[in-house]
C-alpha cells in the first residue's frame, strides 16, 4: 500500500544554492535503507493540471512561469534560478501534494518527499518556492468535495506568509505556524495562528507552543490536516536560528501524529525546510517524520 510519493524529476538544477534539491532522493534512499520502507510503499506523482493551479494562483503568474516571462525582479525575489526543469518540478511537486492529500483521506497518512512550498502567492513565488503545494492540494481536495473543511500546521522555522495570505478569510481552511519570529519573512501576513518564537528557542519552548497550536488546529474540526514539518528548526540549520535537536524532532512528530490520530484526522505531509550544513541531518529528520507516518497507517491496518 504506497503512501509516499515520490520522482527523481522532483529535482531541478539550481546550481550551488542552499537549497538542497538532492535531499528528496536521499531521503527516498535513507528510508528504503534503513528499512523503514520497501519500493511498494511508493507512488509516482502525476503533475497538477493547469486548472489545479490556477485554483491558487493567478492566470497570468501560471503564464508567466510556462512561457518564460518572469521579470528580473521576480526572480530576484522567488531566490531560484529560472529554468523550464524547475517549472515541471513545481507542477510535478504540486501534483505530488494532491496525491500525498488523497492518501492521506484514504489511509489516514499520505506523505510527498517533495513539496511545503509556503512561501508561494497567489501572482509571485519567493523564499525559493514557485508553487503553493499545500494550497493547492488542500483546493482541490475542496473542489472534487472530499472534503469541507482542511488545516495547516506549519512547523517549518519560517512563518508560512504565503500560506496564510491565499487563505485568509477562508473559513473552511485554518491555518497555524510556529517559527522563528525574527526570520524570513520580514513581513507575515497573519495566519489564523501565528507563534512566533525567540530567537534560539529549545526544545522545551518549542513543545509548549506546540501543544497550543494542536489544541487551536484540530478544535478547528479538520477533515484533513496538511503538515509542513520543516527541518530547519533543527540546532545546526543555516537558515533557521532555533536550537531542537534530533530527538526534539522525534518528539514533535510523535505529538502531531498522536494528537491527529486521537482525533481521527488524516495527515498529509510535505518536508518544506532544511538546510543544516551536513545535508545528511536535513534527511534524517525527514525520514524520521515519513517513517512516523507509516507507523500510524500500519496502525490503522
Amino acid at each position: 500500500m504506497g503512501c509516499l510519493v515520490y520522482s527523481d524529476d522532483y529535482y531541478a538544477d539550481i546550481g550551488g544554492h542552499v537549497f538542497p534539491m538532492e535531499k528528496f532522493a536521499l531521503t527516498r534512499q535513507f528510508l528504503l535503507e534503513s528499512g523503514t520502507a520497501v519500493a511498494s510503499d511508493f507512488v509516482a506523482p502525476v503533475a497538477a493540471t493547469d486548472e489545479e493551479v490556477r485554483r491558487v494562483h493567478t492566470a497570468e503568474y501560471v503564464a508567466k512561469l510556462k512561457e518564460g516571462r518572469l521579470s528580473r525582479e521576480e526572480i530576484l525575489v522567488l531566490e531560484l534560478p529560472y529554468s523550464r526543469e524547475l517549472v515541471r518540478a513545481s507542477w510535478l511537486t504540486a501534483g505530488g501534494t494532491i496525491t500525498a492529500c488523497r492518501l492521506a483521506l484514504g489511509h489516514g497518512f499520505g506523505g510527498n518527499l517533495a513539496g511545503g512550498f509556503h512561501h508561494a502567492f497567489a501572482d509571485h513565488g519567493e523564499g525559493f518556492c514557485v508553487l503553493n503545494d499545500i494550497a493547492i492540494g488542500i483546493r482541490a481536495m475542496l473542489a472534487e468535495g472530499q472534503i469541507e473543511r482542511a488545516a495547516v500546521l506549519d512547523l517549518d522555522v519560517h512563518q508560512g506568509n504565503g500560506t496564510a495570505a491565499l487563505f485568509a478569510g477562508e473559513p473552511r481552511v485554518f491555518t497555524c505556524s510556529i517559527h522563528q519570529e525574527r526570520n524570513y519573512p520580514a513581513v507575515k501576513p497573519p495566519s489564523d495562528l501565528d507563534l512566533g518564537l525567540r530567537d534560539g528557542a529549545d526544545g522545551g519552548e518549542y513543545m509548549m507552543a506546540l501543544e497550543e497550536a494542536l489544541t487551536a488546529t484540530l478544535a478547528s474540526r479538520p477533515a484533513l490536516l496538511v503538515y509542513v514539518a520543516g527541518a530547519d528548526p533543527y540546532a545546526g540549520d543555516q537558515l533557521g536560528g532555533l536550537a531542537l535537536s534530533i530527538a526534539d524532532f522525534a518528539d514533535r512528530d510523535e505529538r502531531v501524529f498522536g494528537a491527529a490520530a486521537a482525533a481521527g484526522v488524516p495527515v498529509a505531509v510535505v518536508p518544506a525546510g532544511g538546510y543544516a550544513a551536513d545535508v545528511r541531518d536535513t534527511v534524517r529528520i525527514h525520514a524520521e517524520t515519513f517513517r512516523r507516518g507509516l507507523a500510524l497507517v500500519e496502525d490503522r491496518a
